[in-house]
């Protein structure tokens, strides 16, 4: 019996680690300070440039 029980919590930490495996990850990759205000640079220079482009086909009507 107890050899039979080693055997099926063996296989059960098998099966739980693999379906773990497979799981989404819930926790997303770091991203380094210098990145984060590089892409906070790209965010504003994008907002700033999209409002002027929408605004000059409409004053040229």
């Amino acid at each position: 019996m107890n050899r039979r029980k080693k055997i099926k919590q063996l296989l059960e930490a098998h099966a739980k680690k693999a379906s773990a495996k497979k799981a989404p990850r819930k926790k997303s990759t770091y991203v380094s300070k210098a990145d984060r205000l590089k892409l906070a640079a790209e965010a504003t220079q994008d907002s700033i440039t999209a409002p002027e482009s929408r605004t000059a086909p409409t004053s040229e009507q």
